[in-house]
């Protein structure tokens, strides 16, 4: 059985650190779930009413402008939910109205799926997440570890079911030896932090 190190991450004020995995698990998130965002712009539709009908992005405050009903919180809610509520409002002026709201551009989205890449790097990057992207990819992308990194000790870490998770990456022996096993394919939001070496 090979020996993984935990290693403690000391932050004041913050809880304890997360668990550690041997091998991450790969989740996705239902597209129906998906959260509309600061600056998404989002398209809502109403059956037989198109003066009603608008296209716009999320304000800053969260909130987007409709005829008649005036501002509706679309921040942090499903396009169904931002859907329901205006239907709800409408209903006061117009019978059973048939509302639908999609979000046309994922603005918000691209800051939420990307990847990065901090501690003893060439260049610390936040990139966006591509489809197959690995631990490698990401590194050489931040130019590779300093003379300072120690490799091995490489964690990378992952957000599933609202809890942090942390496993180990032997970076050293991706890059040096070709040794692939924890070379893992990498998911929107991760971080990969590379340590420096203890003097």
């Amino acid at each position: 059985m090979g020996i993984v190190a935990l290693f403690t991450l000391f932050v004041p004020g913050c809880a304890a650190p997360p668990q550690v995995d041997p091998v991450p698990e790969r989740t996705a998130q239902p597209v129906a779930e998906y959260r509309i965002g600061i600056d998404d712009v989002v398209a809502v539709s109403v059956w037989r009413n198109a003066e009603l009908s608008v296209t716009g992005p999320v304000r800053p405050d969260g909130m987007i402008t409709m005829p008649i009903i005036g501002d509706v919180r679309a921040g942090g809610r499903t396009p169904a939910q931002v859907a329901e509520v205006i239907r709800g409002r409408l209903s006061e002026y117009i019978r059973d109205p048939q509302v639908a709201v999609s979000v046309v551009q994922l603005v918000s989205h691209t800051y939420l799926t990307r990847v990065r890449v901090t501690g003893a790097v060439t260049q610390p990057i936040s990139i966006p997440h591509r489809p197959g992207m690995t631990v490698l990819d990401a590194v050489l992308a931040a130019g590779g570890v300093t003379e300072f990194a120690a490799p091995n000790r490489t964690t990378l870490y992952r957000k599933q079911d609202g809890k942090s998770r942390a496993y180990p990456v032997y970076l050293k022996k991706i890059l040096y030896q070709g040794e692939l096993t924890t070379n893992f394919e990498l998911m929107p939001g991760d971080i990969i932090a590379v340590p420096e070496r203890r003097f």
